[in-house]
């Protein structure tokens, strides 16, 4: 069984997310959406909250796959916790160069710790390239439109968030 680990915050999870989960699933039979404890990040939603939407948002996707798709909190080592999973693959997002570069970093750091595991990187299609969830965020926030960028659920979670911005 190959299994894959596609880590994150995921704060929210955005379309840009279930794209490149959506592309994974064609490489792994077991996909692993690692939902980071990044206490320095200081999330909106809750690690709980999270997991719940990552699970809400994938359910229809691995019934339509066939693919085990599971979210797994983490805190420890990217590749510690690939190690606990029994993950074979690393998959990472990447949006721009900018990406690329600081992803190249720690796929270096990842090789030298455990050379093991190899790292994928998938873009997402070229309209959920620019979709980050901090500027998803920061619209909902100021009360702009974030539907091109989040599935429904997800703009409900927003709005209860900042109820004052009658857009979102």
């Amino acid at each position: 069984m190959r299994i894959g680990l596609y880590p994150g915050t995921f704060d929210p999870v955005t379309l840009g997310h279930l794209d490149i989960i959506k592309r994974a699933t064609i490489l792994v039979d077991r996909l692993v959406i690692g939902v980071a404890i990044n206490r320095d990040k200081g999330p909106l939603f809750s690690l709980e909250e999270r997991v719940a939407m990552i699970e809400a948002e994938c359910e229809s996707l691995a019934a339509r796959t066939g693919v085990e798709i599971v979210a797994h909190p983490f805190e420890n080592l990217l590749i510690d916790c690939a190690q606990d999973v029994g993950a074979s693959i690393i998959i990472r997002g990447l949006r721009a160069v900018a990406d690329f570069e600081y992803e190249y970093q720690m796929v270096g750091m990842n090789r030298r710790l455990n050379d093991t595991i190899e790292t994928v990187f998938l873009m997402a299609e070229a309209e959920h390239q620019a979709i980050a969830s901090k500027l998803v965020k920061e619209i909902a926030r100021l009360g702009g439109d974030i539907t091109p960028f989040v599935t429904a659920p997800v703009r409900e979670a927003l709005k209860a968030r900042f109820p004052r911005s009658n857009r979102v």
